[in-house]
């Protein structure tokens, strides 16, 4: 019995020490002797190196098909993706993970559209047919999830069209963007329609890696040599203008192929992307019966927030980078922004009185490029219409456009209410105030 208690000790003992372990040097401690090869094959402690590495609490591999056992899921991990750094695997799985968790929890219907991830057959037929070397990142992102892919039974599809783009979009008047991530046989075709137009040539290597899915047309392009992400601009058509996505200080040589800390703007951008979405920053949009990833910032410091007689109006902008023209002093940067207003549940208050109702009779704007007024404008509506806004209703969400010269400026402003509604005013009108909200070229483009 004694015996027997000091075994259990021991034991106790070893896994203690081998839960401390990297997998490399557990292995080399079960090659010692039987009972540690015992020790090292629970598992539980597997699951705990699963767990820790990979996130995983079930032994499944990276295609999300089940294993035997934790101790199995991980060799067949690491046998899986062996000619990459294990940090950078986990790196970009940490990515992944981060999105579709969001995407599970918020949009479901865009997680189906997410494929499979792709075999090193199919990264290598890509590299041949486009004659490009991808960096290890974008690789191994492929690897998780190779791009999005559409059934007619998926899409989500307004009067402009489909919504279920990954990174998302906006729309203001009659221009929709939704970006969707491309699945590698449509990188190869895109890429060679694209080039064949635009003739890229010398030693730059560009694939297309995103694009809109509706009639408005936005691309982006992976530039395999120095790993950066571009997205074109009014000029691309004409001479390849491009605006880089990433900020280039963030991106290490692409020729580093073994470095643990290699990153390209692929992994950077979807990064961002995940931890915009995981924090609110960004959020589904609904219209009617169609959902969609919506870019304009819904929290501060980006929107802003300004209450004036119980009318809430919250305000935010994106740049439109397809739509900018680096080549024109005047109108060189373009913004889209969009003003939600709304009533709050105690009404318009007026003079100590509660209104059910008020609505918008005008609009006063004052645009800037830098602290430069640039543009001072008074006049009736917003895009035509007057709205009214009652207690217990929905926002009513607008949005608009505004060129700038500069890569940076601001909008604020003021609308003229009048209390209940225009055809029967219960009072005088009342101004309410629009926070100033910044227009600015942002460190990462979508």
């Amino acid at each position: 019995m004694r015996e027997m208690g000091l075994d259990s000790v021991g034991d106790l003992a070893i896994n203690l020490i081998l839960i401390k372990l990297d997998p490399e040097d557990i292995a080399n401690v079960a090659c010692v002797n039987k009972r540690l090869r015992d020790s090292a094959s629970e598992d539980s402690l597997w699951f705990k190196i699963c767990s820790d590495d990979l996130n995983l609490s079930d032994p499944i591999d990276h295609l999300g098909n089940p294993t035997p056992s934790f101790k199995i899921c991980y060799q067949i991990w690491r046998e899986a993706f062996d000619i990459y750094p294990w940090s950078l695997v986990k790196r970009v799985k940490r990515c992944w993970d981060r999105i579709k968790t969001w995407l599970t929890n918020n949009f479901p219907e865009a997680q189906a559209t997410l494929c499979k991830g792709a075999s090193e057959d199919d990264l290598q037929r890509l590299e041949d047919f486009l004659d490009v070397k991808l960096p290890l990142p974008t690789r191994i992102l492929y690897r998780f999830v190779d791009g999005q892919e559409f059934t007619g039974k998926d899409i989500s599809v307004s009067a402009l069209g489909s919504s279920l783009g990954l990174i998302g979009g906006y729309y203001f008047y009659n221009h929709l963007v939704n970006v969707c991530l491309l699945p590698l046989d449509q990188v190869i075709i895109e890429t060679q329609e694209v080039t064949r137009h635009l003739g890229f040539h010398g030693r730059d290597q560009f694939i297309v890696v995103a694009a809109s899915s509706t009639f408005s047309e936005k691309l982006f392009f992976l530039n395999c040599t120095n790993g950066q992400l571009y997205t074109g601009t009014r000029n691309l058509p004409i001479d390849g203008e491009m605006i880089p996505c990433v900020p280039n200080s963030l991106i290490s040589s692409v020729h580093e192929l073994y470095s643990d800390q290699q990153q390209d703007a692929m992994l950077l951008w979807l990064e961002e992307h995940g931890r915009r979405l995981q924090n609110g920053i960004i959020k589904l949009r609904e219209e009617g019966n169609v959902r969609s990833i919506c870019l304009f910032p819904e929290e501060p410091p980006l929107c802003l927030t300004a209450v004036t007689n119980g009318v809430q109006v919250r305000a935010s902008a994106v740049f439109v980078p397809e739509l900018a023209d680096l080549q024109d002093d005047r109108e060189k940067y373009l913004f889209s922004y969009s003003i939600r207003m709304s009533l709050l549940p105690q009404g318009c208050i007026i003079n100590g009185m509660s209104f059910g109702s008020c609505q918008l009779h005008s609009r006063h704007w004052i645009i800037c490029a830098d602290d430069v007024v640039i543009s001072d404008v008074h006049g009736e509506a917003v895009i035509g219409q007057f709205p009214l806004l009652r207690t217990g209703e929905k926002e009513f969400v607008y949005e608009s456009c505004t060129p700038l010269p500069t890569s940076s400026g601001s909008v604020e402003g003021s609308f003229t209410f009048v209390p209940g509604r225009l055809a029967d005013p219960k009072g005088s009108p009342f101004e309410v105030k629009v926070a100033r909200f910044p227009l600015q070229l942002p460190d990462y483009v979508f």
